[in-house]
């Protein structure tokens, strides 16, 4: 029993040194020119709210440690924070998984990735108010028997997949009759190609993701049941995106709000048509 309890004792003292070290990591993050740096974490592959491209066009942003860039809805809106409050602003490429957890750790500062504002997000982190306003669609191929579907009646035995973690695949698949809901593909693109492969006959996304693979795949076609009374049945909270920021950093969640309370729904839907505009399959 006292051997337990030195461990457990151990135990507390090591995460409590780990919890010492991201906050000194967070204070001392400041660039060469004396800016403070706000470290910025996202997939850099969820087109049209970011992805990866091999130069700096139409404002493309240096990924830390990498030779690429990031572009996209969330890399401006990024650029728009951090020069609105006087940062220097860092693009940090992680995996969908990792995201929540660098924010935790202390790693990055905020995380701008088109992510819902669930409960369960909550739980772990805080969430600045909603930088979009993403509808549910849902994308098929042009010859599917799904194509004129009005409703998510019309989808029953449909094959279908969405993006891990998301509120496409946990929440809005399982209302469809019947559904052959297959894995969850670990991102965007992944479902895409399962769709454009014929490997399922849907998948479930957002509004803009879905208007950015119908320029990439223009032989998708684009199922909106919104203003339906058959629609997916969805609350605000799984469709309001927001900016996730560790709990102990109220201030710098004050900030991003104190911009985005500037900004109106127009000024969002501009952004995102500019980034849909200017993808990389766009051109």
């Amino acid at each position: 029993m006292k051997i337990r309890k030195i461990v457990a004792v151990l135990l507390v003292m090591l995460l409590s040194v780990a919890a010492f070290a991201g906050g000194s990591k967070e204070e001392s993050a400041v660039s060469a020119s004396g800016k403070p740096v706000l470290r910025v974490a996202m997939e850099c592959g969820y087109a049209p709210y970011n992805w990866t491209q091999t130069t700096d066009a139409n404002g493309a942003v240096p990924i830390a440690d990498s030779k690429d860039y990031a572009n996209g809805y969330d890399v401006m809106m990024a650029k728009l924070i951090a020069e609105r409050l006087g940062y220097e602003l860092q693009i940090v490429k992680l995996d969908w998984d990792s995201l929540v957890p660098a924010v935790l750790s202390g790693t990055v500062d905020c995380v701008i990735a088109g992510q819902s504002i669930t409960s369960e997000r909550l739980q772990m982190v805080d969430f600045t108010e909603p930088y979009y306003y993403a509808s549910i669609i849902c994308l098929v191929n042009k010859d599917s028997r799904f194509v004129d579907a009005k409703g998510v009646q019309d989808l029953a035995g449909v094959s279908c997949t969405s993006q891990m973690n998301t509120v496409w695949y946990d929440v809005c698949l399982p209302q469809i009759p019947d559904a052959n809901i297959l894995p969850a593909q670990d991102s965007a693109p992944a479902m895409l190609v399962a769709l454009n492969s014929g490997r399922v006959d849907l998948i479930c996304t957002d509004m803009p993701t879905g208007q950015a693979a119908l320029v990439a795949y223009p032989d998708m076609r684009l199922l909106d049941f919104a203003g339906s009374d058959d629609d997916f049945q969805v609350s605000q909270e799984e469709i309001n995106i927001g900016i996730s920021v560790n709990k102990s950093n109220k201030e710098l969640t004050e900030a991003i709000n104190s911009v985005l309370e500037t900004l109106t729904v127009e000024d969002y839907n501009e952004m995102m048509d500019q980034a849909i505009s200017v993808q990389p399959l766009a051109n």
